[in-house]
């Protein structure tokens, strides 16, 4: 049996997760959220939610006996509404919404380094903002101001991005890996659905990270995984009961 690196969650700068339609990395973001949480005590998180509402993500992190109701370590910010927020709209051209969540989480974030608390920021997901009608030159200097300000307090960024056509993974997900210090990339199985295995995750090298301390995983020495009620298994290809 193999375990995922916790390391990422820890010091690891933006990590971006692609993930496809048959394959969702929700299981992921929640893992890093336990990981965060079980391993570094004095921590924090704000999750930044697109299209979740909070009781689904309370939900599922009580599956992994994770209390996030009175958790004053934990911070749930519903992107639409904070940016809905913002009185100005558009400024020489650009939107400017978006960066009302930012000024929220420079408060937020300066005051998690100034108790030297380490901070964990996620966004999921940055691919349905852009379906809501966010272009993608703001939706990338949103990103780039994201990762700017994680990097300032020493916060990890993890956003996930949906890959509608692997074909054609589009010009957003380019402009996001040429940011990210590590791509975390989800996949259902070539050979199609398996009771077994429900899919398997790539860690690939990003270009803004000189050193990797956790040990890379290409498509052809993929981690397989399956998802159960209390989390994911993680394992080897072809080591799974029933998979050859």
């Amino acid at each position: 049996m193999q375990t995922f690196p916790p390391g990422l969650v820890v010091d690891a700068g933006f990590v971006l997760i692609t993930d496809e339609l048959p394959a969702p990395a929700d299981f992921l973001l929640h893992r890093f959220l336990h990981v965060r949480f079980r391993e570094a005590k004095q921590s924090n998180c704000i999750f930044l939610s697109v299209s979740e509402d909070f009781d689904r993500i309370k939900t599922v992190a009580s599956k992994a006996s994770l209390n996030l109701v009175h958790n004053a370590k934990f911070k749930f910010v519903d992107v639409i509404k904070a940016s809905e927020a913002s009185p100005e709209k558009a400024t020489g051209g650009a939107d400017t919404r978006l960066y009302n969540i930012i000024k929220l989480l420079s408060l937020d974030i300066g005051a998690m380094k100034a108790a030297e608390e380490q901070t964990l920021v996620i966004l999921d997901d940055i691919t349905s903002l852009e379906w809501i009608g966010f272009s993608t030159p703001d939706l990338f200097r949103f990103a780039r101001a994201l990762k700017a300000l994680c990097l300032k307090s020493g916060a990890t960024l993890v956003i996930r991005h949906h890959i509608l056509d692997v074909s054609e993974p589009g010009h957003l997900f380019r402009l996001l890996l040429q940011l990210c210090s590590y791509h975390i990339e989800v996949r259902p199985l070539a050979s199609g659905r398996s009771g077994a295995v429900s899919g398997e995750l790539c860690l690939h090298p990003g270009p803004c990270k000189s050193e990797y301390k956790n040990r890379l995983l290409s498509r052809t020495s993929a981690l397989q995984y399956r998802l159960t009620d209390g989390g994911a298994m993680f394992f080897n290809k072809g080591t799974s009961e029933g998979v050859l």
